[in-house]
Formats: structure tokens, sequence, C-alpha cells
């Protein structure tokens, strides 16, 4: 079972939506008979891989505590069209009002969780591991990589805090790769360092200087598997660069450690879910 981020960071992602969506107030739910009691289930219109569960249960929370939640399926779960995955039943008002703000959590890490379970199915029986980039919507990269992590892939850095990648750009201002590599572990030993290389003799240069990681960015599949040569296992290797579905088990099978895909989290689809009303009285 994969964890989710704190209650902290879930508490303020949903606080912050719920503060974007209903301002001073819900004009409409307030049509509503006060002591109206509602009796809901969200439904899934298309098949999926479900996430987002423990911020539809906070987003309620946070509008009032007596609306419940019985949840019929869980976060990493492959769910149907038409599955119901939850009961909703409590205040009318506060259901109405937060149906949106709920539904948008769960459609959008859904979304992120699905296509994560494709990548990671397709390289299914290879040594490869699928990671996620930085490339993440504002606001809501913890969210985001646990989607990730529900769909079966794996984590790169949270942020430019907890890893150290040198790119191209670092390259030119540390004036090359090894005096970035000899900076690197001078200023933070103990951390692994990764580095980008564009060509086999920059390869050459990175295991030279002593890199933990090699990214090899855009890579032909024969640079792939020279790489993979070079290194024999003495640094990790990373493809990277437009590697979509139709590449990815090939990328997988030079024998790359790891392919990191931006789309993951970038090129989101929301999932199709919706909340029908049973009733209310």
């Amino acid at each position: 079972m994969v964890a989710p981020p704190g209650i902290d960071i879930i508490a303020a992602d949903a606080r912050r939506a719920l503060a974007e969506d209903v301002g001073a107030g819900d004009l409409t739910a307030a049509l509503v008979p006060e002591r109206a009691s509602a009796d809901a289930g969200i439904v899934s219109r298309e098949p999926a891989v479900l996430c987002g569960v423990p911020w539809a249960d906070e987003v309620f929370r946070q509008l009032d505590e007596r609306v419940h939640i019985e949840w019929e399926a869980h976060d990493g779960e492959r769910i149907a069209a038409g599955q119901r995955l939850c009961r909703v039943t409590g205040p009318a008002r506060p259901v109405l009002t937060g149906e949106r703000t709920a539904l948008n959590f769960l459609q959008t890490l859904s979304g992120t969780a699905t296509v994560a379970r494709r990548y990671a199915d397709a390289v299914a029986g290879t040594r490869c591991r699928i990671l996620d980039t930085r490339k993440t919507l504002p606001g809501l990269r913890d969210a985001q990589k646990y989607a990730v992590r529900c769909g079966g892939c794996d984590n790169h850095r949270r942020g430019l805090y907890d890893g150290i990648l040198v790119k191209e750009n670092h390259i030119v201002a540390a004036c090359g790769i090894g005096p970035a590599v000899r900076s690197a572990r001078a200023l933070h030993p103990g951390v692994a360092v990764e580095v980008e290389v564009e060509s086999l003799d920059e390869v050459r240069e990175a295991l030279a200087a002593g890199a933990d990681i090699l990214l090899l960015d855009d890579f032909t599949l024969d640079d792939t598997r020279a790489a993979v040569s070079l290194a024999g296992g003495h640094a990790r290797l990373e493809a990277s660069g437009g590697i979509d579905l139709a590449r990815l088990r090939e990328v997988a099978e030079t024998g790359v450690d790891f392919i990191s895909v931006g789309s993951l989290t970038k090129h989101v689809r929301a999932i199709d879910l919706s909340m029908r009303f049973n009733k209310i009285v």
C-alpha cells in the first residue's frame, strides 16, 4: 500500500481548493433547506486507476464533519466504467458544495495514476523503473507524486533541495562536468550526484568524474546500449527525452536502470467521474 503525504499537506491542498471554489459561500447550495440530507455516490464513467481518496475525504471534513464517505474502492486499485466508488451521506448543503472540489482532486490524481500504471505495465519483467519529474501542476506536486506511486511508478527527486542533477547549463556555468561533480561532492557530501550527458564522450567524462547517476538525454538506442556497456554497473543510468509508450519497452530493454517521463504529471487528462444523488430528504 502506498503511503499518502502527511495530513498537513492534504489539508492545505483541500483548504486552498475550497477557498478558490467556495469563496465567501455557496450561493446555490443555500437554496436547499438547511435540514435536508443527501444520499449520493461517486461513479466512474471509464476504466482507470483510482487516486485521491484522502483529498476527497478532507474536502468534506473541512466543510462539515457530519458528511460520511463509505469507500468501495481504494487508491491504487483498478476501477471499471460504471463502478460506484463510494457512498456519500450527510447534510445536503456541504455535500453539494464539496462535490466539484472533491471530484477535481479525484479526477486529476486518478488521471495521473492511470497513466503511470500504463507505463509501469509496459516495462514489467525488465529491471527498469519509471520515474516522474518536477514537471508537475503548481501546488500539487506531493499529490501527483503520490499518484505516480499509486500507478506503480517511482518518484525522482521531489525538488531542488533533495537531490543534485547537474544539467547542461550547470555544466557550462561550472566550467565542465569534472568541476561540477567535484563542487557537488565538496558542498554536499553523501548526496548522490546525477549528471545529464548528451553524447558518449560526455558519458566517459561523467564516469571519470565519479558521477553516481548519468541522465542520458535523447540518446539513440545504439548509444544507450553503448552507455550501458561503458558504465559497466559503476553508475546507474537514466534515459530521458520524449520517450513515449511506443518506445518505452525497447529503451527499457537496453539495460538502463530508469526512464524518466515528464508526461506522467505534465500531460494530465482527468478521469471522467461523477457524483449521482440518489435522494435528498
